[in-house]
């Protein structure tokens, strides 16, 4: 994997999505490597191919001098905005062991007095590490990527991430030290739709550890996805046609069925509007 330095010109980046008013992104690249990554766009920033996503990580090393003066264009010390960490890279990644760029980023927040909500979304049980800062904090959500409950199926899709039963366990420890947490229910695979009792075992699962508050997602089939997606995974013909279902409305309907009876059983709560996220840009 190709490591680098840089210096970033930007870290508190406006943002588009609709549940956060900026992102911090300390890294470009993941070195997760997820075969799904809607996020393999961003390769050609850095004069990198989409089959790239994966093989390589450029540390911001300046963040948190940057962020330190971006904070300085906020009135009333950021109240009602939201900070997310991260939009299309993985904060916690492997390289955050040595860079602790993150971590030097919620430092500058505390230190700043930021009354605003910060929100993260990350892979891996390396956050735990910072719940002494998450503490700290008066508004702040820790969010993990769930895909399944079989690590087996999380190695499959996400090649070098963490084990999918680790990130329970950190969800775990989260809430035993009264962090709130949510979990990212995306992207849903097609296997769920012929078996809803796996569907089922997650909700069990983020019951059992805590978790009632989540972001669902469908999953997204766009070009620059779908190609990358099936060149590594070799999928049959088979497979390949339950993946195509999946961006059908019968599909859909069957899944959001499934996701509404167990949002009422478990008593949970779907954010980012109340129901899946779907992504509308699939080309044929």
């Amino acid at each position: 994997m190709e490591l680098k330095e840089i210096l970033s010109k930007s870290i508190l980046v406006p943002s588009k999505l609709p549940d956060s008013d900026f992102v911090i992104n300390p890294y470009t690249g993941c070195s997760f490597g997820c075969s799904y990554c809607y996020a393999s766009f961003m390769s050609r920033y850095v004069e990198k191919e989409i089959d790239d996503w994966g093989n390589f990580v450029f540390v911001k090393k300046n963040a948190p001098e940057l962020l330190q003066k971006d904070l300085k264009r906020f009135k009333n010390f950021g109240e009602g905005k939201i900070i997310l960490f991260s939009s299309v890279t993985d904060p916690y990644q492997g390289v955050e062991n040595k860079y602790q760029l993150t971590r030097k980023c919620l430092e500058v927040l505390l230190d700043f007095g930021f009354l605003g909500e910060v929100s993260i979304l990350t892979k891996s049980s390396l956050i735990i590490r910072d719940i002494d800062l998450f503490a700290k904090f008066k508004h702040i959500s820790v969010g993990l990527t769930i895909t399944s409950v079989d690590d087996e199926i999380s190695k499959f899709f996400e090649k070098f991430a963490p084990k999918v039963s680790e990130r329970f366990l950190a969800l775990e420890k989260l809430n035993s030290a009264e962090i709130d947490t949510y979990a990212f229910f995306g992207p849903i695979l097609p296997h769920f739709a012929s078996s809803p009792e796996k569907m089922e075992e997650v909700f069990m699962r983020l019951s059992k550890v805590g978790t009632k508050k989540l972001y669902i997602e469908h999953i997204n089939l766009s070009n620059y996805i779908r190609n990358r997606l099936f060149a590594e995974t070799n999928f049959s013909q088979e497979i390949l046609k339950t993946f195509y279902e999946s961006k059908t409305k019968n599909y859909r309907s069957k899944i959001d069925k499934f996701l509404v009876d167990l949002v009422k059983k478990y008593d949970m709560k779907i954010l980012g509007g109340g129901k899946a996220i779907y992504h509308k840009d699939f080309n044929n």
